[in-house]
């Protein structure tokens, strides 16, 4: 593909998520030109399905991410399979290099490439991540409602995640894992709502016929759990995207750093918006969905303004040739 080829859009939407795609597709309906920059790696890919998003409780994120793409694409969006390999500010657009060498520029940029999980280096976490080690009791906590249901801690907000998990089950245990354990303060609140703790480190998962059965301790204790639940650092995916200079803050959990925004998805940059996780963490799809809505939605009523005054000014030097 040439740089000819590609030419110039309105919007380039770098990451082709929920939170992408929903901006895309806000930005299709008002006829903006855009294009999709996506890798085809989506976060929640390990998950059986995407919940909490009403209408779509329990869809397969793949199949999500299916039906985003044929909507759009109906709006005359155009998706690559690609990367950015580079970006850079011109006179009056950005210049994009993708992974293959070809050159797009773009007026406005959505940023909407998400994060990557620090998953704790502890055996089976990482091969079970999405089934039955979890993160999110709001994205995973009625699929194991009722069950034995284990907390590795590796940091104090695991008692937070152990206490949302006590609403789901009566048999949740915390395992102090690399926290050292908590002071009384914390302690305290999780034992007076019969959440068990277990210290020590945890050396590995047991699991049976594909099923997981239990967390295994280094003294080699074996502590039944059906599930188990983490609360990893982050990393924000931004690859590529050094030469913008966009300004990142340390998150309130202290799990990473995220994308400045504005209520408007603005960042740091002018011309450059961002939606779902790479700024808000926190986001189930159904946030991001919102967040990349109201971001197209922004960008469109920022390229109305660049409109209006070229438009003035092209009748205000008809009036002056005609004076």
């Amino acid at each position: 593909m040439t740089e000819q080829d590609l030419a110039t859009v309105e919007v380039a939407v770098i990451g082709g998520g929920a939170a992408g795609l929903s901006g895309a597709l806000t930005l299709g309906r008002m006829r903006r030109s855009v294009v999709v920059i996506d890798e085809g790696r989506p976060r929640n890919a390990p998950a059986e399905g995407v919940h909490g998003y009403l209408s779509r409780d329990g869809i397969p994120p793949q199949e999500l991410l299916r039906c985003g793409r044929e909507e759009v694409t109906g709006y005359g969006v155009r998706i690559l399979t690609g990367r950015v390999a580079a970006v850079a500010r011109e006179a009056t657009a950005f210049r994009l290099e993708l992974g293959d060498g070809s050159v797009l520029r773009a007026r406005r940029l959505l940023v909407t490439t998400g994060m990557t999980d620090a998953l704790p280096e502890v055996p089976g976490v990482r091969e079970r991540w999405g089934r039955d080690v979890l993160h999110c009791p709001f994205c995973h906590g009625w699929e194991v409602r009722d069950q034995a249901i284990g907390v590795l801690a590796t940091t104090p907000m695991a008692a937070h995640q152990a206490q949302l998990l006590r609403l789901l089950s009566d048999d949740v245990t915390v395992f102090t894992h690399s926290t050292g354990g908590f002071d009384e303060t914390v302690a305290g609140p999780l034992r007076a709502r019969g959440i068990r703790l277990m210290d020590g480190r945890v050396e590995g998962l047991v699991v049976e016929a594909d099923r997981l059965t239990g967390v295994r301790l280094a003294d080699g204790t074996e502590v039944p759990v059906q599930a188990l639940a983490v609360g990893p650092p982050w990393t924000l995916n931004l690859a590529g995207l050094e030469g913008l200079g966009l300004r990142t803050v340390e998150h309130p959990t202290g799990f990473g750093e995220v994308l400045e925004v504005d209520a408007n998805g603005r960042t740091s940059v002018p011309g450059v918006w961002a939606a779902g996780t790479v700024a808000n963490p926190t986001a189930q799809v159904s946030t991001s969905v919102a967040a990349g809505a109201w971001a197209g939605a922004t960008i469109v009523a920022s390229l109305l303004e660049d409109t209006i005054e070229q438009a003035v000014e092209e009748a205000r030097l008809v009036a002056g040739s005609a004076a």
